[in-house]
């Protein structure tokens, strides 16, 4: 998928702020049941066509005005997703300006994630 640059300039640097980690660092993660919050931020419609077994759906639309009910604990582990790994930055990135403390997004998202044929739901 081709980006426009305007995109890829805010995307660059969200990631210059944030933490990231590899779908192959989630995949064991996942196996094992080993718990943290696993956050979709896709749209809606891409999570009801398949997710990652046990994630939640929180989209990047509305991420900021329910991370706080959602995640009461803000030093609570959130890892996010979404396609690639360029929506999960920015939300990753936002989510710390909230006060979140231990927020990562996967790089790779959702596509390095069946690249390594990772459990699906």
């Amino acid at each position: 998928m081709s980006h426009a640059p305007g995109f890829l300039k805010v995307v660059n640097a969200a990631k210059a702020r944030i933490k990231e980690t590899t779908v192959d660092a989630v995949l064991p993660r996942v196996a094992s049941g080993e718990p943290f919050h696993l956050v979709d931020v896709r749209e809606e419609s891409e999570f009801a066509n398949g997710h990652i077994k046990g994630a939640i759906h929180i989209g990047r639309g509305i991420l900021e005005r329910d991370a706080e009910a959602r995640f009461p604990d803000k030093n609570a582990e959130i890892v996010l997703y979404c396609g690639g790994g360029f929506r999960s930055a920015l939300s990753a990135d936002m989510l710390q300006q909230m006060g979140f403390t231990n927020v990562v997004s996967m790089d790779g998202g959702w596509r390095g994630w069946n690249e390594k044929s990772g459990p699906t739901e």
